[in-house]
């Protein structure tokens, strides 16, 4: 534990010295696997599925506020759409007017789980993104996540129907468009998955603000568990083919996702709380204090190791000088003055 706290303090140290750099990074590389995913996923429209274009955009967005990775996925969801077929294109036009209404009206600070969600569940890890909002956001961020769903299963909807949408004529624009509609709005996976996720979102929310010992694991457990029993529970009344083993290993990894997260912005020492009571002339104050787990940055002492024959001849010479020292002083100790005043007087006399 002692080392992935220092770990830990490292990384702090590190950012806050060159954080400036590494944003940019962080959002280049957030943004070229969003518009890889979603390259990958449709890809109807040749000059944007192109790495260099992919490149480009994000570039841009390494420079950029957040809100922007949402705003070019959607611009390229939205072209992707409008190179398979028109009815596809106005439908992921209105889909994405509709979200940033939303958006811009309630969750403005959100766009990344809105950008997330998609990409988590095309990975197979949809439960990751509603704890971990809930946990780092607040109740709102079920709007987001909810909008990331939306987005994915929209995106699924398309390439189901891609083959008949591609080999329609443009006079079938209004058939294809009811087509989409009806699989976007009758999917109900997506609508599972559109209330496990908000539901998932407002208990970890709650729970991890309760003043009880280990709140925030209790969350993320919590969380993962709701999430896995809507959809299995849900999965039997609405007659949807649930894999089993593969919601529970996306649960689990989803917590560890989290415990991460949970390591780097709260972790406290739960060893240590204080219960402390106030008093004034109206109310009383009744506080618990948890500290959080820091270590102290180890002193360290820099010690010179010379070569050994170095520091030998060194000390040879040292001893050298102290003995030629001591032979040239004259012993005053040790002198019979006595003997030495008689000696003086007989050769006086001679």
């Amino acid at each position: 534990m002692t080392v992935l706290l220092e770990g830990k303090e490292k990384l702090k140290i590190l950012y806050g010295r060159y954080g400036t750099y590494i944003s940019p990074v962080l959002k280049f590389l957030l943004a070229l696997l969003i518009f890889i995913s979603i390259n990958r996923q449709l890809g109807y429209l040749a000059p944007l599925n192109n790495i260099f274009v992919v490149l480009v955009l994000a570039l841009i967005c390494s420079i950029i506020p957040l809100n922007g990775i949402a705003v070019f996925g959607g611009l390229l969801i939205i072209g992707h759409c409008f190179g398979l077929s028109i009815a596809a294109g106005v439908l992921a036009l209105v889909l994405f007017v509709i979200i940033e209404i939303l958006y811009l009206r309630f969750v403005q600070g959100d766009s990344l789980a809105l950008v997330l969600m998609p990409v988590a569940s095309s990975f197979g890890l949809p439960c990751a993104v509603p704890v971990g909002f809930g946990l780092m956001r607040g109740p709102l961020s079920a709007i987001s996540v909810s909008c990331g769903v939306a987005v994915y299963y929209f995106m699924e909807v398309v390439k189901e129907n891609a083959a008949a949408l591609q080999s329609a004529d443009s006079a079938a624009a209004l058939e294809n468009l009811q087509l989409l509609l009806n699989g976007f709005v009758n999917n109900r996976e997506m609508l599972m998955v559109m209330i496990a996720s908000v539901t998932v979102t407002l208990v970890v929310s709650v729970v991890r603000r309760l003043s009880v010992d280990y709140s925030w694991h209790i969350a993320i457990v919590l969380g993962a568990v709701t999430y896995v029993v809507i959809m299995i529970a849900g999965g039997m009344f609405v007659e949807i083919d649930s894999n089993i083993p593969v919601l529970i290993v996306g649960a689990v990894i989803s917590c560890v996702i989290s415990l991460i997260l949970e390591f780097f912005v709260y972790h406290v020492d739960y060893s240590r709380t204080e219960h402390l009571q106030y008093e004034d002339d109206e109310y009383y104050y009744y506080v618990k204090a948890v500290p959080k787990i820091s270590i102290t940055k180890p002193q360290r002492e820099i010690t010179t190791i010379r070569a050994d024959g170095e520091e030998l001849a060194e000390r040879e010479a040292r001893s050298a000088a102290s003995h030629a020292a001591a032979a040239e002083e004259p012993d005053y100790e040790n002198v019979d003055f006595e003997s030495k005043l008689e000696e003086s007087l007989k050769n006086l006399q001679k």
